[in-house]
């Protein structure tokens, strides 16, 4: 591994991710987060889809909501899942009259009950071709997915990687990983995009740890290992919340410590919709909200 280079900002750049709400107590909850964290000034909110392209609507007014109602900049997630590419191109549009001018392009999840990923008849084949297609539409900002250690559909890290430069070569400006708990893999990682002549921003995605056993079992789901070390620090704290909040604060804030040792100034937090945890990760990062002007 290369020697690592400190970062040079003081305190590092951040961005959220939310999912939309399926009740109105959980938009509640949505928008109480969205007003705590808002404050802090991430450079850009993303909203996700659900599995299969589930939530599509609510993910739309979430991002539209978002935009009209905030200063936020916000990011909508739109995959190749369950809509044809005059579909994609209508809702891209829509975006775009919207003001919205950042969209995660992503190839999404196979449907519930199907084994494995099948393109939609007229739809995009992958997410490369989601990225192309964004691209004749408008000068939108795309980030795309990436992954430290591997997609699990991928045949190996190479074609993995391979697979991430054609993003990137079709437009893609940005990359935000799946979260990961080793930051070693990650730096690895990124040494390895860049002997590839990857050179947009790779942005580790951070997963703060709320409930570990819920963390197992989308980790093995996702190819994301969970060290040893992890499990140890989390055991016994199934019955304890407040406890394992704390931890869970502590784990993150040292995981953005190291990787700022390799000289990466940008994040992306999975809120999970919950500000609490993310406040504390970022106010001991030295992530405060900017001070409110006094009145004339």
């Amino acid at each position: 591994m290369t020697t690592p280079t400190p970062a040079s900002n003081p305190v590092p750049k951040i961005s959220f991710e939310f999912f939309p709400p399926k009740t109105e107590e959980m938009e509640a909850t949505l928008w109480t987060t969205v007003q705590k964290l808002a404050p802090l000034n991430p450079s850009f909110v993303s909203v996700t889809y659900g599995a299969g392209g589930t939530t599509r609507e609510r993910t739309h007014s979430t991002v539209r909501r978002i935009r009209q109602e905030t200063a936020l900049a916000p990011a909508a997630h739109l995959t190749c899942v369950g809509a044809n590419k005059a579909e994609i191109a209508e809702v891209a549009q829509d975006y775009w009259d919207a003001g919205i001018r950042h969209i995660v392009a992503l190839r999404g999840d196979p449907p519930a009950g199907a084994e494995k990923y099948q393109p939609h008849p007229g739809g995009y084949a992958s997410s490369t071709d989601l990225v192309r297609g964004l691209r004749d539409i408008g000068d939108f900002e795309i980030s795309v997915g990436c992954y430290p250690e591997g997609h699990p559909e991928a045949t190996s890290l190479d074609a993995d990687l391979d697979y991430l430069k054609r993003k990137i070569d079709a437009g893609a400006t940005r990359a935000i990983s799946q979260y990961f708990f080793d930051t070693d893999v990650f730096a690895r990682f990124i040494e390895r995009a860049r002997k590839a002549g990857i050179e947009v921003p790779i942005v580790p995605g951070i997963l703060p740890v709320t409930n570990f056993a819920q963390v197992v079992k989308f980790s093995g789901a996702c190819g994301t290992s969970v060290p040893g070390w992890l499990a140890e620090t989390f055991e016994g704290l199934d019955s304890d919340p407040e406890t394992r909040k704390l931890v869970a604060a502590s784990v993150a804030v040292e995981q953005v410590q190291k990787l700022r040792a390799y000289g990466i100034d940008d994040f992306h937090f999975y809120t999970l919709n919950r500000a609490e945890l993310t406040l504390a990760i970022c106010r001991r990062l030295g992530i405060r909200p900017a001070p409110a002007h006094a009145a004339a």
